[in-house]
């Protein structure tokens, strides 16, 4: 398969992708009664339906119809758009409008390292993930303990690991292009990873940088 054809797929999908979950949280944030129901009744089955439907595409992408991948992937945004909302009623739009191309900067940059460096990324796997899951349970442990400084910290780190992610990810599509067959699920499990990767850089700057509303 032809690169430049595959990741001019990537990149629209993964477009379709933040434009779905940006649009959906702005559209829930502007409404008082869906921003309740969400966070006060639904909260909680949004986020475990976004697990479920993130870990069913990621593990049966391969042996799934094309068509059904796209779905998934519509709706994992759309899920995602849902729990967003709280950034836009949390953050004043010109600072979300300010961390959105900040982000986009930083990701660009990465993932064109990524794209065109010779070093092997991929073998950096086991530490990325092991670096990833401390991130997460240092998250989990500060939710309870509510310590600034280390807000600051996490945020700081897991900026660190998804530039890397990023930069990971853009490889691992290389390969990926080379070796799957079906052009458009190769389209859509890059668009996810590099999607995921775009929306938690966008969570923790806006955590460090952004502008919280009077």
């Amino acid at each position: 398969m032809e690169e430049n054809k595959i990741f001019s797929k990537v990149f629209m999908w993964m477009f379709i992708g933040l434009l779905i979950t940006f649009g959906v949280g702005a559209i829930v944030a502007a409404n008082e009664n869906m921003v309740y129901n969400v966070f006060n009744n639904l909260y909680i089955w949004l986020v475990l339906a976004q697990f479920g439907v993130v870990i069913f595409l990621s593990a049966r992408l391969q042996k799934m119809q094309e068509i059904t991948a796209t779905i998934l992937f519509v709706l994992y945004s759309a899920l995602t758009g849902l729990t967003f909302s709280s950034i836009f009623v949390v953050f004043e739009l010109t600072s979300i409008m300010m961390v959105f191309g900040i982000t986009a900067a930083v990701f660009g940059v990465f993932a064109f390292i990524g794209y065109f460096t010779k070093m092997n990324l991929l073998k950096w796997h086991t530490y990325l993930f092991m670096a990833l899951f401390g991130l997460i349970l240092a998250s989990l442990i500060n939710m309870f303990v509510g310590n600034s400084t280390a807000d600051l910290v996490i945020c700081s780190i897991g900026i660190v690991i998804f530039v890397i992610y990023t930069a990971y990810d853009m490889q691992k599509i290389k390969l990926l292009s080379s070796t799957m067959e079906s052009e458009h699920k190769v389209a859509i499990i890059g668009a996810l990873e590099l999607y995921l990767d775009f929306i938690n850089l966008f969570l923790y700057i806006i955590q460090l940088i952004g502008k919280n509303r009077d």
